[in-house]
This record gives C-alpha cells, structure tokens and sequence, in this order.
C-alpha cells in the first residue's frame, strides 16, 4: 500500500507540469518494460490462452484503462487523501458486484454496510455543498470501471499468467494514452520530471509484485483490511508533499469507509469459518 500511494504522489506531483495523458502515457511506457521483462522471465509469452480468457482480459483491460484515466483525473485536480478515501470504497462496491453478476451469497448485514460505506463517500463528496469538487465525480465512476476489472479478472483461470494479463493491460494503457496525448499539448520533460516518472512506474510494480505475493500466500480474511493503511499513507504524504489538510468531513466519511469494509470482512471469516467441511473418506487419511 505505501509503494502504490508514492506512486500516486509522485505522479501527481506532476500535475501542474506535465498534461495528465502525457504523464500516462511515459509512465505506462516504463511500467509496461518492467512487467514486460517479469512476464518473459516467467515464461508467460510461451502460454496458450483460451477463447474465454482472452474475451475475459479484453473486458478487464478495457475497464483498468478507464478505471486508470479516471481516477488520476480526479487525481489531478483534487486532494491526494480525499481520492483515495473514495476508492476505499472498492471492496465493497466488489461484493456488491459478486452478489449481482455471480450471484454469491450476500446477508442484510453485509448490504447494510455496504450502503453505510456508500454513505461515506457521499460524506466526503458531499454534493451540493459549497466545499463539493465535481472531479471527484472522476473518482467515484472510476469506481464502476474497477470494480467491473475486478469482476472480470476473478473469471481468469489460474493457468493464465499474472504478469501477462498486468502487461496486456500496460502495453494498452500505453496505446490509448499516447493517442490522446496527440489531441493534447506536448511538454519537453526534464530529467528531474523523468525521473519521477520512474519512480512512479517502478512504485507501481513493486505494490502490485508485492499485493500479489501477499494474496497468493497470506490468509486473505487477515490480509485484506491491510489495504485500508493506504488511506493513512494518502494522508501522510498528502500533507507532506502538497501541503493538503484533511477536513472533518473526508476523516468521518473515510471513517466510515474503512468501518464498514472491515466489518465486511469480518463477516466473511464468519461465514468461511461456519460452513462445513467436506467429511473425510472412511478409512482415508
């Protein structure tokens, strides 16, 4: 969590001196080299992909893309901590998501906190208050995109390569930037400027090799609440890099966030921990 948050920071340190498209696309140049490399060291060039995986990537590649341009829209133009309080809502916005298109199993108190993580983000929205920024509206689609990637992704086999799915999504991301960086204006970059630009980039990977690493080999019920520390990270570095103070409104919503994702959680161990267990063979060991 701490390395995708720098990588957040450093790019929007870059807000005010280089177009957002063009920021996209030298980063998504940088990113889609490094998996690159990672996806031929494991082999995944060499893995044969199936009609439905590949109909599965597409859909999730399209959805990472629009996912990507709006939440670093919003990202741009408004507070560092209060996007990211907004994309906390992820995870529930996921379940909800299951429960319609897989039809997996949802009770009254998990939809009640998901309602009440929804209410958050209208907290720290708040819409039609003197204080309300439309470019969160960016944030909160961003929201439908991602939670349309994570559906999609969930559909990949297991035999179908990570880094290769990740680098189909970063060599696209790639292409559809730098054409919309041709309607737009083009700055010279500096090598200070490229240089946070790499950071950013190799931020990226190192979070999603690490996210990865974690989910594959961690309890998932005790691992997942752990995404939520990138909301103080957000903080922390939203006040020491661009001087951005939180209000009350963005601590109670993101509050709230974070409280009914955790309780989510906790639901689901409950529920894992309550469903029986196959009955062993006789005689079996």
């Amino acid at each position: 969590m701490a390395f995708l948050n720098t990588n957040d920071a450093f790019l929007k340190s870059l807000s005010d001196e280089v177009p957002l498209f063009q920021a996209i696309f030298l980063r998504s140049i940088i990113v889609t080299l490094l998996v690159g490399i990672l996806a031929w060291h494991q082999g995944a060039f060499r893995t044969r992909i199936g009609r439905r995986d590949r109909r599965l990537i597409t859909f999730r590649t399209l959805a990472e893309v629009a996912a990507t341009i709006c939440f670093l829209t919003s990202l741009f133009n408004m507070p560092i901590a209060n996007a990211t309080a907004i994309i906390q809502s992820v995870p529930l916005a996921v379940t909800l998501g299951a429960a319609l298109v897989y039809g997996e199993s949802v009770g009254w108190r998990r939809y009640l906190a998901i309602a009440a993580g929804f209410a958050g983000v209208l907290i720290i929205v708040r819409p039609g208050a003197e204080g309300f920024n439309a470019w969160s509206i960016w944030a909160m689609v961003a929201i439908v995109f991602i939670v349309a990637r994570d559906l999609g992704t969930r559909g990949v086999s297991r035999e179908t390569s990570a880094a290769l799915v990740v680098f189909v999504a970063g060599a696209s991301m790639t292409a559809v930037s730098g054409i919309l960086t041709g309607f737009g204006e083009w700055v010279p970059i500096d090598a200070g400027q490229l240089a946070r630009l790499a950071v950013s980039a190799a931020c990226l990977v190192i979070g999603y090799l690490f996210g990865v690493t974690t989910m594959r080999v961690g309890d998932i019920g005790f691992v997942a609440p752990f995404r939520y520390t990138l909301l103080i990270w957000a903080i922390v570095v939203g006040i020491v890099m661009f001087d951005e103070w939180p209000d009350i409104w963005m601590l109670i919503g993101s509050t709230v966030i974070v409280g009914a994702g955790l309780y989510t959680f906790h639901r689901e161990r409950l529920r894992s921990s309550e469903r029986p267990k196959s009955p062993s063979r006789p005689g079996g060991s």
